[in-house]
């Protein structure tokens, strides 16, 4: 099963889409943007895990990638 939200692969101009359920949330340029994505789609704090495969999927890298 695809975890329901997906942090897509960096784009050539810099920054990754974020995406839940196939929904765009935004672009982000750092994971305190994809935490803040998160928060606005009504996860808690507790709920935002940016290392948790069930989650999260990181296409084109990791949490540390971003360009």
């Amino acid at each position: 099963m695809t975890p329901p939200i997906v942090v897509h692969p960096p784009a050539t101009g810099g920054g990754r889409r974020v995406t839940a359920h196939a929904e765009q949330l935004g672009i982000a340029f750092r994971q305190e943007d994809v935490s803040e994505f998160l928060r606005h789609a009504g996860l808690s704090e507790d709920e935002i895990q940016l290392d948790d495969p069930n989650l999260i999927e990181w296409r084109g890298g990791g949490p540390e990638v971003w360009g």
